[in-house]
């Protein structure tokens, strides 16, 4: 029904100008990242440089647009009727959802570790961000080329009796997945009170460049090569983004990331089957590792968003679960960094002391 609205209008002298000086203000405005750091439109992780290198340009094409409505509509509510029909005509909801700010998200955690359950929590914080494609690395200062990521920092917090357990995983998934199919970058962080060990996997052209720095001997530190082939620690976004795009049948997949330092496992793709079922309200992705004895499962909402409602992890001595309890949208968390800001976590669900 809308296409048909467009192309009777679209026929018209009246309405061709102004669709043409609208539609070109929306895509510099979004695209360039014009918008102020606080607008709802953009993250707050955009980098302050794009703004400022555009804003004469964003300037002129909204004087442009002002005039032809002005000079085409003399009924004012009109053209403001008009401006609102064509932007929903051009409506991206994952940038409309995501470029709102973060959402973060606290699981509570049952963790399989040394043979025994243990208690914990887990965050997840979505947040967009540009990312330069060469250096993979924040666009902070400007330069190309550069990409809009979606990043998901996943962290695990859990004691296994005296002492504790941090784990961070940094995944970086370009929002154009039909560009970029495959994550540009990862990295994974393991502190206990024994030591540390940090990975990381770059996207190269012809697959993943890798480094493993670790307090284990026979793990050490060395670099290493991959073939081109997808990891388990991007389809955390990848299904948020669009599940129908998530690897299915007989594959091959690099575990993830704690699961490989946990069990001190090579850093490797290995063979598996991917399902993905859906059960009305939620669906479920699974993967098997027939080889390996492990099972991932991660529950989550059919319709977009695609929130994540829980996940598995089922091993050879046990199974790791999460639950979402606590989520929270439209953060600027990396501004709420003042003692007075400590109340705030209650809403996730955490203890005001790090634990």
């Amino acid at each position: 029904m809308r296409t048909g609205v467009l192309v009777n209008l679209w026929h018209t002298n009246l309405v061709a100008p102004i669709y043409l000086d609208v539609k070109c203000f929306v895509r510099l405005t979004f695209w360039s990242g014009g918008m102020k750091p606080d607008s709802p439109f953009r993250s707050g992780c955009v980098a302050a440089s794009r703004q400022q290198s555009c804003a004469h340009l964003h300037q002129f094409h909204f004087d442009i647009c002002k005039l032809t409505l002005i000079r085409q509509f003399k009924d004012m509510r009109l053209a403001c009727y008009f401006l609102l029909f064509t932007l929903s005509l051009h409506a991206d909801p994952i940038r409309d959802f995501w470029f709102s700010g973060a959402e973060i998200n606290r699981f509570e955690l049952t963790q399989m570790r040394y043979g025994e359950s243990h208690p914990g929590h887990a965050e997840f914080i979505f947040v967009t961000e540009p990312f330069l494609t060469d250096t993979q690395v924040k666009n902070e200062s400007g330069g190309s080329p550069s990409t809009d990521v979606l990043k998901l920092n996943a962290l695990r917090t859990f004691n296994t009796g005296l002492y504790s357990y941090r784990t961070m995983t940094s995944t970086f998934q370009p929002i154009d997945l039909a560009a970029f199919p495959h994550a540009l970058k990862t990295n994974t962080s393991v502190q206990d009170w024994c030591g540390q060990a940090f990975q990381q996997l770059n996207k190269t052209e012809s697959g993943w460049r890798g480094e493993l720095r670790s307090y284990f001997q026979t793990k050490g530190d060395r670099d290493f090569e991959l073939g081109d082939v997808p990891l388990e620690d991007a389809l955390w976004i990848q299904l948020r983004l669009d599940p129908a795009q998530l690897p299915l049948g007989e594959i091959r997949i690099v575990p993830g990331a704690i699961y490989a330092r946990f069990n001190h496992h090579p850093i490797q793709g290995e063979a598996a089957e991917a399902t993905l079922e859906s059960n009305g309200k939620t669906s479920t992705y699974a993967l098997t590792y027939a080889e390996i004895n492990r099972q991932l499962e991660i529950t989550f909402d059919t319709k977009f968003p695609h929130i994540i409602r829980s996940w598995k992890e089922i091993g050879a001595t046990g199974t790791t679960e999460a639950v979402l309890t606590h989520r929270i949208m439209n953060s600027n968390y990396w501004s709420e960094n003042r003692a007075a800001d400590t109340p705030k976590r209650k809403q996730l669900g955490l203890d005001p002391l790090a634990n």
